[in-house]
């Protein structure tokens, strides 16, 4: 995605979504070079932070192990975009509106990209200050699907943009649930095969 375009969908979101749109970008090109990047941003903070200062406790995982949890972490990532693009194309019709899953990928794509880029602040040891960016990141993908969704489903009611925004929102919650869900799921099992190992003496 050209920076500009993502500059503008921060500061001026409906001409950014605009622009972002009238590129007609490619969903292998908006993968590749937009969500694969971003989405490493979180498990690279992750590994740099659980080494410094032992963000969420993961300073108790060997380096290896650290680096499993981070690799877990960014692999589901990469499966939760085009599944909520699915869940976002179905939730659509709610809104009378029947959008390609083209159009569903880019507003999947586009819109966790603040919540991407919060984990950068995981270098500060605060976690005040980690709760308040992150939800600050939280509201900015909320604004991002707020005024994408007229812009790229095309919808001129604005009582069923609103309800379709409602419905995306839920779902995106549940999925960034989920993802945290695997995350831990992917910690327990790495922290227990650690202690597994340090009982049989291994």
């Amino acid at each position: 995605m050209n920076p500009l375009t993502l500059f503008r969908l921060f500061f001026t979101p409906t001409r950014g979504w605009q622009d972002l749109m009238q590129s007609r970008p490619t969903m292998h090109r908006l993968y590749l070079l937009h969500v694969i990047p971003f989405a490493l941003i979180p498990p690279a903070m992750l590994y740099v932070a659980g080494n410094n200062h032992g963000v969420m406790f993961l300073g108790l995982l060997s380096d290896t192990k650290l680096i499993m949890v981070a690799c877990a972490f960014f692999f589901v990532q990469l499966v939760v975009v085009p599944v909520m693009a699915s869940i976002v194309r179905q939730l659509a019709e709610v809104a009378d509106s029947h959008p390609p899953y083209r159009d569903a990928f880019v507003l999947a794509a586009v819109a966790p990209t603040p919540l991407w880029m919060s984990p950068v602040f995981l270098i500060v040891p605060d976690i005040f200050t980690n709760i308040a960016i992150t939800s600050i990141a939280m509201m900015a993908s909320a604004g991002f699907i707020y005024y994408g969704i007229p812009v790229v489903f095309k919808i001129k009611e604005q009582g069923h943009a609103l309800l379709l925004f409602g419905a995306i929102l839920m779902a995106g919650i549940i999925a960034w649930g989920f993802l945290m869900v695997c995350t831990l799921m992917v910690w327990g099992s790495v922290q227990n095969l650690q202690f597994a190992f340090k009982a049989t003496g291994a």
